[in-house]
């Protein structure tokens, strides 16, 4: 959790001051916290970038084929739907080799026919040289017929079935063609197509890469044309979190935030823990999505957002300065404390004989400065001061314990940038 400049001071000039009153002489009390009811909210703050949704940078709009762009249909800022025509590439060359292509198949489509003709033809024929055999072969066994004749039958009987297998051939080779020359359209017709460029998504368009009459040429991936942020009504904002903070955060916490160019708080929720880390200056980050509404469609993507991700909230709780945590008793006021020192997290109470008592506390919801507290045997520490260091006469001189670095109980719902309470 990143701590504020103030918490610091505060904290730090707590813990100085506490320190520079031990065993001093002139000692004239204690310096004291009241333990007071009020809301305590835990965040984790942080900056991110807004960016449109599913895309960091953007939906690339490019093209897949070369040509000259004879009409762009949209500018910055258009607001475009899915399926809409926002640029054209010259078509002439691609609506000849469309046409030459089909053409082509038709051809190939005609030859089929033929092929199927003479498959047909060749059947025929191999049927009379089968009736041919069976005749010459009967005369022959009857002995009205010489066997040459017989050797003749056979022969064109074999030739007749090699001409009906190179038909079938011819016509599978042909269909194959009809299916060659088919692919062949139908990559023609994709590539006129490709020269008609529409939008993937609705949304708005943020970036430009050409110019009309620029041509462009696409190699093994697209050529940009165009970037769409996809629907800017609702955005993402991508912040770093540091591995020391990301096991507080938890996809459906609240989250508020503002950018420099408004003076208003935006809210949204953690939508994405994403595993993916990084290390700059041998620190550990994770970037952390977080959904948000874009009213007016006023965030626009690559504004910076200082973000405050509330990881725990406790409302209308008792809560005492964290320094009273620090406090250590000196020797001598030590020695005045009646019964056994109760082990673990406590706090240090003045009595009106000036000595001092000690409560056995359990920690609620920590902030930066204050933490939420009860009493282990049940009482009330409501409207209690705590000890939270010693009051020297130089400490006092210089305004006793109105410490200006002393950190106030923050007033319910305005701790830092956090969501304000729910209302019930």
């Amino acid at each position: 959790m990143q701590i504020r400049t103030f918490a610091a001071l505060s904290a730090a000039a707590v813990f100085m001051l506490a320190g520079c009153g031990k065993g001093e002489k002139g000692r004239t009390g204690f310096r004291k916290a009241p333990v007071t009811r009020t809301d305590i909210v835990r965040t984790v703050e942080a900056t991110g970038t807004v960016t449109p949704r599913n895309s960091s940078s953007g939906i690339p709009v490019g093209a897949q084929v070369n040509g000259r762009l004879v009409k762009l249909f949209v500018d910055y800022n258009s607001i475009v739907t899915n399926g809409q025509i926002v640029a054209l590439i010259d078509p002439l060359v691609y609506q000849a080799s469309y046409k030459s292509a089909i053409a082509q198949l038709h051809v190939n489509e005609a030859n089929v026919e033929v092929r199927a003709a003479s498959l047909a033809s060749a059947k025929a024929e191999l049927v009379n040289a089968e009736k041919t055999y069976a005749r010459k072969k009967a005369l022959v066994e009857k002995k009205n017929a010489p066997v040459s004749d017989l050797d003749d039958a056979i022969e064109s009987l074999d030739r007749a079935k090699a001409s009906v297998d190179q038909a079938e051939a011819n016509l599978k080779s042909a269909k194959a063609s009809v299916e060659q020359s088919r692919a062949t359209s139908e990559k023609a017709k994709a590539d006129l197509e490709y020269c008609t460029i529409v939008s993937p998504v609705n949304g708005v368009v943020i970036d430009r890469k050409v110019e009309e009459g620029e041509t462009v040429v696409s190699s093994m991936n697209a050529v940009p044309v165009l970037t769409i942020a996809e629907d800017l009504k609702t955005i993402w904002i991508e912040a770093k979190i540091p591995e020391a903070d990301v096991g507080n955060i938890k996809v459906g916490q609240p989250v508020t935030f503002t950018a420099d160019a408004y003076r208003r708080k935006f809210k949204g929720t953690v939508k994405q823990i994403r595993k993916a880390s990084s290390t700059t200056n041998n620190v550990v980050t994770f970037p952390v999505i977080i959904e948000a509404e874009n009213p007016g469609e006023i965030l626009f993507p690559g504004m910076t957002a200082t973000l405050a991700i509330e990881t725990a909230r406790a409302e209308n709780v008792t809560a005492v300065a964290s320094a009273a945590f620090r406090f250590r008793p000196n020797e001598q006021d030590t020695e005045k404390i009646s019964g056994e020192i109760p082990k673990g997290p406590k706090l240090w109470f003045e009595k009106e004989d000036g000595t001092l008592e000690a409560v056995a506390v359990e920690e609620g919801v920590a902030d930066d400065s204050f933490v939420q507290v009860s009493a282990k045997d049940g009482s009330s520490l409501e409207g209690r001061e705590a000890v939270i260091g010693y009051e020297t006469a130089r400490i006092k001189d210089a305004g006793g314990s109105n410490n200006p670095f002393m950190p106030k109980p923050p007033s319910r719902g305005t701790k830092g940038t956090a969501p304000e309470p729910k209302k019930k």
